[in-house]
């Protein structure tokens, strides 16, 4: 089997993280966490570089950053925003398959806590749910694969990205 990169989009709080060093783990594959990325190369926090650049700057560099990241054999987990950048977007589905982690707005919000922290990029007056509604489509637009996480454990949600993988 030709090893190739594993990239997972969703929301935040889909599980993207945790779902992906488990699937690196099990496919003898590297992990690498954008957000991390973005953070290593500019030095500050997500909430720190939205409060600092604006939604619309943080978007701009996130999708640079995404644009040029060619890992060999890695699960790559995305930010929940990584959807808005076409130019990333594209270039993920070059290098790998697009796994889209999808779960209902409900255990979404249950999980998420206060968003602010978790470097979550709301537009000014933008609802959780308005963010969830517009950002849907977007993932399955770009998704090869998507999986229902509802209900399901962790060892289940990897096993069935895996089964699925060519």
């Amino acid at each position: 089997m030709k090893k190739t990169c594993v990239i997972l989009i969703g929301m935040p709080g889909a599980g993207k993280s945790t779902v992906g060093v488990v699937l690196a783990k099990r496919l003898g594959m590297r992990f690498v966490d954008s957000d991390l990325v973005i953070q290593e190369r500019y030095g500050k926090l997500l909430h720190e570089l939205i409060e600092e650049r604006g939604v619309e700057g943080f978007l701009d560099m996130e999708n640079a950053v995404l644009a040029e990241l060619s890992p060999q054999n890695a699960v790559i987990a995305t930010g929940g925003s990584a959807v808005y950048g076409q130019e990333a977007m594209e270039h993920l589905g070059r290098i790998g398959r697009i796994v889209y982690l999808a779960l209902p707005y409900e255990e979404i919000a249950e999980r998420l806590g206060d968003l602010n922290a978790r470097g979550v990029t709301l537009r000014s007056g933008q609802s959780l749910y308005d963010l969830y509604e517009e950002r849907r489509p977007l993932y399955e637009r770009y998704a090869h694969r998507t999986i229902y996480c509802h209900g399901k454990s962790l060892r289940e949600i990897v096993t069935e990205i895996s089964g699925s993988l060519p």
